[in-house]
């Protein structure tokens, strides 16, 4: 009987306000249950990808593209990123949207973020919904996010949905099905 190594994984996340490193977090946490050889890091303080198979890269979103950090990160590890499983997830308010205005601008990928996607050609790309405060968030601002469907503030993030796209991750590297359901807060 041969066994097969399970796969080395790093989850490496760009957060500006929490969001996306409690969802790097989960997934990180979720992939280890199943038995993944899995790591966890800030991306700056990534580690060498020789010896990792799958990357799993989250950023929040700012301004309609990823944050600094992540896209420095992507351009500067382009090269080696082409040989791995790579899996690109970001955080944002778009998901979140309702309403016929609010649906369509949340099917919508930024242009950057679109240019980012191309060039990394990641095996998957999801955005999920992340925490957006009504406190310090301009009139503007909260007028806009009103006019195109914006139906609450707080904890926006969709669990079940970010638990399905781990086990899509976790499905294409053979990894058993997770004995229980994560939960999360």
């Amino acid at each position: 009987m041969t066994t097969h190594p399970s796969p080395r994984i790093v989850v490496l996340y760009a957060t500006a306000q929490g969001s996306t490193r409690d969802i790097a977090e989960f997934i990180w946490d979720d992939l280890v249950t199943r038995g993944a050889r899995a790591e966890l890091h800030d991306i700056e303080h990534a580690p060498d990808l020789s010896g990792i198979d799958t990357a799993i890269i989250g950023s929040a979103i700012h301004n309609m593209d990823l944050l600094p950090e992540a896209s420095a990160y992507l351009r500067h590890n382009l090269n080696t990123l082409t040989d791995k499983d790579i899996w690109l997830f970001t955080v944002g308010l778009a998901p979140a949207l309702r309403g016929p205005i609010g649906r369509w601008v949340g099917r919508q990928v930024p242009r950057k973020i679109a240019a980012t996607v191309r060039a990394v050609r990641p095996h998957g790309y999801v955005e999920f919904p992340g925490q957006y405060e009504r406190a310090g968030v301009s009139w503007g601002a909260r007028t806009m996010y009103r006019l195109l469907g914006g139906a609450r503030y707080g904890d926006l993030r969709d669990w079940q949905a970010v638990q399905e796209w781990s086990d899509q991750i976790a499905a294409s590297m053979a990894l058993p099905r997770a004995q229980a359901i994560s939960i999360h807060p």
